[in-house]
Order: C-alpha cells, then sequence, then structure tokens
C-alpha cells in the first residue's frame, strides 16, 4: 500500500474509513480539517517526538524551540558534544536528555532513520525500540509522521484514547490494549484514522493533542 504523502491521500483514507466503519462519518463531520502532518525522516523529527512525551504541545514546542536554538544545527554530533547545560536549559528532564543521547549515538554508529522509513512497520518498530528510551508509542508516531506509514495506530497515545472513548460513546475510555482491538477493523488505513481522532480531539477540547513536529 503507498505510503501517506499528499492531503489527496488523507482525503482517499478518510472516505475508505467512512466505508469500513459508518460512525467515523460523523466524527469526520466534527474533526472537519485533518492534517497531513508530514515531516523530513530523520534526527531532528524523532528528537522532536520524544520531547513531546508526556507533556502538553505547547511545552513540547516550546523546549523544542529552545533546544534547537541552543544547538543548530540539531545534529547526532551536536548532541553527543553538548554538555549537561544545554539539556537543562532548554528544559528536557534526564530520561528524555538519555533517549536523545541514545538516539544520537545509535545514528553516529550506523542507525539510517531514512532507511527506516521505506521498511514494513514491524521490522522499524524493532529497529527503533532496540534504541534505548524508545518505546512504541515514539516509534509508531515517528512511522506516521516521517515515513507517512498507511497503518500505524499509536494506541498508548492518551489523546487518542480520549477521543476515541468520546467520539464511540465508551465510558470509561478504553485503555491501550481496547484501542489496538477497536482501531484493527481501521486498518488498512490507521494511519489516518489517527490523524482523524487527533483532530477530533483538538476540535472538542480546544487544545492540540497530536506530538510536537520538528518543522
Amino acid at each position: 500500500m503507498k505510503r501517506i504523502s499528499t492531503l489527496a491521500d488523507i482525503e482517499a483514507g478518510l472516505d475508505a474509513l467512512c466505508r469500513i466503519d459508518p460512525r467515523l462519518a460523523a466524527v469526520r463531520a466534527v474533526a472537519v480539517d485533518v492534517p497531513l502532518r508530514l515531516d523530513q525522516p530523520g534526527f531532528p523529527s524523532l528528537a522532536a517526538i520524544v520531547i513531546s512525551q508526556q507533556v502538553s504541545r505547547a511545552s513540547a514546542e516550546a523546549i523544542l524551540g529552545r533546544f534547537t536554538a541552543l544547538l543548530d544545527p540539531l545534529t547526532p554530533d551536536a548532541v553527543l558534544a553538548a554538555g549537561d547545560d544545554v539539556f537543562r536549559a532548554a528544559g528536557l528532564s534526564r530520561p528524555k536528555q538519555a533517549t536523545v543521547r541514545a538516539i544520537a549515538a545509535a545514528v553516529r554508529g550506523g542507525l539510517d532513520l531514512d532507511r527506516l522509513c521505506r521498511l514494513d512497520a514491524p521490522e522499524a518498530m524493532s529497529a527503533l525500540t532496540a534504541v534505548p528510551g524508545i518505546g512504541p508509542w515514539t516509534a509508531e508516531c515517528y512511522l506516521l509522521f516521517a515515513a507517512g506509514h498507511p497503518d500505524v495506530f499509536p494506541a498508548r497515545d492518551v489523546a487518542l484514547q480520549s477521543a476515541v472513548g468520546h467520539a464511540l460513546g465508551i465510558d470509561p475510555r478504553p485503555g491501550d490494549k481496547a484501542l489496538a482491538r477497536i482501531a484493527e477493523s481501521w486498518s488498512p488505513w490507521r494511519g489516518v484514522a489517527s490523524r482523524l481522532f487527533w483532530s477530533y480531539y483538538r476540535a472538542t477540547r480546544m487544545r492540540e493533542g497530536a506530538p510536537s513536529s520538528s518543522a
């Protein structure tokens, strides 16, 4: 299946999802605008996703802005050469410092983040989660936003859990395992479904739920 690379791909996916699951037509009507959200593959994109972990979109963008200002350009070599004071000034927690450094070391050691975007999702996920500090959510978001993978759904994402629960009348909201089972029916367009529900979250909660972007 082709990768998601244009807004036309998003529209095609939304049309298919509404045929697969008619309930999603109402979700689409509320969401209105479902953006492409496609970043350039590479270290800055993955670092931005790490920084987005467990903080609000506004906080992630502020931290990322400070980090990229302190390390311009944001490269693996720059990260590995930076002292702890740079990470503290940017506002990265110690676990995120360790993860960003581990990614930088992995890239300098031969991990090709661009090549990973051309692999099937299971193989790419395996390579990404082998890096210390990268869990499934981070890997899935990288495949969504850097690779344009059409059939990835980060079921561990709290905003997605909240959005699906609200939209489909599931109370309490589904946990990650329950949400993954629900999302199975949206294959092979789970990548578009994730964008749809992030947009629904934004429309109903009046704030962004999707992770921050390096763009």
